[in-house]
């Protein structure tokens, strides 16, 4: 069978990574590009940078990847439904519910696969750690909680920290957890400047009862990215940043002295580093958009997904802008 001819467009610094593992995918060919505002970081190579995404879709496509920034996305992935070609769409799907939708129902209705790339689902400790919670290693899931906090990311100019980073967090969170969110309550901070808020804390409760609780922010000096999950057998803890999984078992030993015992709650057990195969999560995600274009599986985060996504994502900045009022979804 022949490879995919696939089209890349926005070669900014998203898309020059997507350019490489696009190249490195075993069935997909990179035989096209385009950025209005040129290749900086030249990784166009001997293909010739296009200027839109009409000029991209005459070069006959099979499938597409959109890195352009968030406001692009729904006009882009449009024109590439027309045009009969499956997409993934960097997060958050598009600026906001309405056009969301209508790129989703587009894809939809053309019999495509839309995809949206949500690269943490694809992070190695979160699928070792999603694979054994369905396996009933953590027994009922109580809680989830998430920090994702750096110096802010000279790439972003049209989004805040919500619909930029937090949209990570609200995705993986339902992923973990299967479920969709019930309400969330949540506060910003504008403290650079800058005219969107570049912190939040989010506090949410999915429809299955599980807590949720995430910290993000751009005004922090080191790069955290740490995800744990509460249940009844212990925690898992995941540094997304290096791909690693830990398990804090609750104890099995009696605890003798009662002033601790009552504490504590649950007594320390045993706890258990995992040896995982690291992949890197972008070449995980772009093997599932090949797979699910040539039907061998369906792991690629749906569009009806990412749309649910952005209306967490807006619930939140809601919340925030009526002083963290609870919004039931």
């Amino acid at each position: 069978m022949a490879n995919l001819r696939v089209g890349l467009i926005g070669l900014g610094s998203m898309g020059r990574h997507h350019a490489r593992v696009i190249r490195e995918t075993e069935g997909m060919d990179l035989v096209a590009v385009a950025d209005p505002a040129g290749d900086k970081f030249g990784v166009a190579g001997e293909l010739e940078v296009l200027p839109d995404v009409q000029a991209l879709i005459k070069a006959g496509l099979d499938a597409a990847m959109v890195a352009v920034p968030t406001i692009y996305h729904e006009e882009t992935a449009l024109a590439l439904a027309e045009a009969g070609v499956h997409t993934m769409v960097e997060k958050p799907i598009a600026a906001d519910v309405e056009s969301g939708e209508r790129v989703a129902q587009a894809f939809e209705k053309a019999g495509l696969v839309g995809a949206v790339g949500y690269v943490e689902r694809c992070n190695p400790a979160l699928l070792e750690m999603r694979k054994r919670i369905a396996a009933g290693e953590l027994g009922k899931v109580y809680q989830i909680a998430t920090r994702r906090q750096s110096p802010f990311p000279a790439r972003i100019s049209d989004v805040g920290v919500v619909k930029d980073l937090a949209t990570h967090d609200v995705d993986l969170c339902a992923w973990v957890a299967g479920s969709d969110y019930a309400a969330v309550s949540a506060q910003t901070a504008f403290r650079s400047g800058r005219e969107h808020e570049d912190m939040v804390t989010v506090s949410g409760r999915m429809k299955n009862g599980v807590l949720v609780s995430n910290l993000v922010n751009w005004l922090t000096p080191f790069k955290d990215r740490t995800t744990i999950v509460t249940g009844e057998a212990g925690a898992f803890v995941a540094d997304t940043a290096m791909g690693d999984l830990t398990f804090y078992r609750n104890g099995s030993i009696p605890c003798e002295w009662s002033q601790i015992a009552a504490f504590r709650g649950v007594s320390e057990g045993e706890v258990t580093r995992f040896a995982l195969n690291k992949r890197e999560p972008l070449k995980v995600e772009q093997e599932n958009f090949r797979d699910a274009i040539l039907g061998v599986r369906q792991d690629h985060v749906s569009m009806t997904e990412g749309v649910q996504t952005l209306k967490v994502v807006e619930a939140i900045l809601k919340s925030a802008e009526d002083g963290g009022n609870l919004v039931s979804l």
